[in-house]
């Protein structure tokens, strides 16, 4: 009997969006909150949350809006942005299939891996240039990023938490 395709959404913020974009970004990790990913297995799919602009509507749940997306564009060029948590499916830009999904505990990640989250397309308060030759600086990198999003929360760094670990690929982008 053939799988059925589950389809789910998924968050993320502009340089993470770049990072996609560019095919930089192939994995992601995920705080796990539930014995089950919540994302899905091998096969299934997602589609990308982003803050963007929608214009010209009467109403964001009917697709007959233009969007434009913060990650292109910056904040406050369009007026007020619509945060990602609020984006309709029908805006969504990028479709993914998850390639593989598994568990581990967030300190657990390899450079490969750090990389592999795109993290040297982040651009935060770290020198994305310079790398060690021992590859230090991607997981330092990814670190202080986790921190960025996840600390605040409960999950930072030093608490080590259990992960979904799910690498991606891009199946399609639309306006591409």
């Amino acid at each position: 009997m053939k799988k059925e395709i589950k389809e789910s959404p998924i968050i993320f913020s502009g340089d993470m969006i770049n990072a996609i974009l560019t095919g930089k970004k192939t994995q992601t990790r995920r705080v796990i909150k539930n014995p089950l990913c919540p994302y899905g297995e091998k096969g299934d799919r997602m589609w990308v949350r982003e803050s963007c602009y929608i214009h010209n509507h009467p109403n964001e749940r009917e697709p007959n809006g233009t969007v434009y997306y913060v990650a292109d564009i910056g904040l406050g060029k369009g007026g007020k942005a619509t945060p990602s948590i609020y984006m309709p499916r029908w805006a969504s830009r990028i479709n993914l299939e998850i390639n593989g999904v598994f568990v581990e505990r967030l300190k657990n990640i390899s450079t490969t891996d750090a990389i592999a989250e795109g993290i040297l397309e982040w651009k935060g308060n770290v020198n994305i240039i310079t790398q060690n030759i021992d590859g230090t600086i991607p997981i330092t990198q990814f670190h202080l990023l986790w921190d960025s999003i996840n600390e605040k929360r409960g999950f930072g760094w030093d608490s080590n938490p259990l992960v979904w670990v799910i690498e991606f690929k891009v199946i399609n982008i639309k306006g591409r």
